[in-house]
């Protein structure tokens, strides 16, 4: 009896400051998204800037009212191991407002909206290998699709508490298979459907402005602890630091390695190597970072900046158009990340799984985290490649021609990233005007 009273006595109970520690993360992990169209949009040609920026803040509207309306629940209410539900958060109508997340110490708001902005970033991420040839309609529709079928069933295998994943003991302390598998096989399904580029492998692609990539890049990487570190949801055990502290070690290691790759194989050390290098960082150490000590994150870093740079060029020897290298980097980053922890974990940190360098000489947790690559890798790439091929043939996926050709800032959003005329504003009838009223005025001058 005395022990039931001290266990009552320690539930737990509302912290303000993890509460407003998870809001501030919840902020950040939003922020990562207008990272990811500066990214993005630096990195493709200057016709295209304005649509790679408005795929990724699409995402941000439809993805924000599909979880209020059920992806939290679907994702995270009590079901069977492949999906869920709770009709008290249909519409978020039924929850209290000090009503706690089981076992921690925040609302269940502050949880339901921390991986809100996973939601929300995980379909953008696609987005990158479909820049240029994709229209505006066709894509919004497939971002409401694919977070229906594909994001909340498999966030709800790896982190609910009944998911299979999760039951089986897979590994993934913030998103390495939900998130950047996921994303990376939705991306190859999609491209292997609606095919390449006009003039790939033929005419020049370069980004259009690196200083944007950087920036985006430096958005990310800010905006990746709270990603990591808040996934932990504020429990005071040392763990949320630890991966902040990984996340760093990895991210820096994995820019350093993908330089010295570059160096050694084209001869420069490029500012596009550093951002891609340490979006591969960020990557890898996303489901690893709880799992490895500092040592085991520099390796994690460099294996993965070494096979993400390796793995950009495997697009121009198969023959798949991933135009911003998402397959690449999220999808091999992913894999890298995931499986790494099969070898590296230390059993010291979120759980007491150790990996083979950890004497784990049955390889347990290394066949645990392959169950989880291969099984999100699968069903994403297959169900993905599903939805684009439908939608394709009903609305279709592609622009004509002639429009990716021109540009497709103007046939999608009739504006254009940057006014070259030199009489303002980016709306294409908007500087036609202004264009004419300035012929007028000459004329008066006259």
């Amino acid at each position: 009896m005395a022990a039931a009273i001290t266990l009552a006595a320690e539930a737990p109970k509302l912290s303000a400051a993890n509460t407003g520690f998870m809001l501030i993360c919840s902020a950040l992990v939003l922020l990562m998204t207008p990272g990811l169209a500066f990214f993005y949009g630096g990195m493709v040609r200057v016709k295209s800037t304005l649509n790679m920026l408005m795929m990724s803040f699409i995402s941000i509207g439809i993805v924000t009212l599909l979880w209020v309306l059920y992806g939290f629940s679907l994702a995270f209410g009590s079901g069977s191991a492949f999906i869920g539900w709770n009709a008290d958060w249909l519409g978020l109508s039924n929850i209290g407002l000090t009503e706690l997340w089981p076992g921690y110490t925040i609302p269940v708001f502050v949880f339901m909206v921390f991986q809100m902005m996973f939601a929300i970033i995980t379909p953008a991420l696609i987005s990158g290998a479909l820049a240029d040839r994709v229209k505006f309609s066709a894509w919004a529709l497939f971002v409401a699709l694919w977070a229906t079928v594909v994001y909340i069933p498999v966030a709800h295998w790896v982190w609910a508490s009944d998911g299979w994943a999760f039951k089986l003991g897979v590994i993934d302390f913030a998103g390495g298979t939900a998130v950047h598998i996921n994303a990376g096989a939705a991306a190859l399904g999609v491209i292997l459907v609606i095919g390449k580029r006009v003039g790939f492998k033929k005419d020049p692609m370069r980004p259009h402005s690196l200083p944007l990539v950087m920036l985006g890049a430096g958005l990310l990487w800010f905006g990746w602890f709270g990603f990591n570190a808040g996934s932990w949801l504020g429990n005071d055990d040392g763990v949320g630091a630890l991966m902040f502290v990984n996340t760093q070690v990895a991210t820096a290691a994995a820019m350093l390695a993908w330089l010295a790759y570059e160096k050694i194989r084209h001869g420069a050390c490029t500012t596009l190597g550093a951002a891609s290098g340490a979006v591969a960082g960020l990557v890898a150490i996303t489901p690893s970072g709880g799992a490895v000590s500092p040592l085991g994150a520099i390796a994690v870093g460099v294996i993965a900046g070494v096979a993400c740079a390796a793995a950009v060029g495997l697009k121009f020897k198969f023959g798949y158009d991933d135009s911003l290298d998402v397959v690449g980097v999220h999808l091999v980053g992913g894999i890298v990340g995931s499986l790494l922890i099969g070898f590296f974990a230390t059993g010291k940190g979120q759980s007491d799984a150790a990996g083979v360098f950890y004497g784990d000489h049955t390889f347990d947790q290394l066949w645990k985290q392959c169950a989880g690559v291969f099984a999100v890798l699968a069903y994403s790439l297959l169900a993905s490649a599903v939805l684009a091929f439908l939608i394709d043939k009903t609305l279709g996926m592609r622009v004509p021609e002639d429009e990716e050709v021109s540009g497709i800032d103007q046939s999608q959003h009739a504006e254009t990233a940057y006014d070259f005329s030199g009489t303002g504003g980016g709306v294409v009838g908007g500087s036609t005007a202004q264009a004419l009223a300035a012929s007028k005025i000459k004329k008066v001058d006259a």
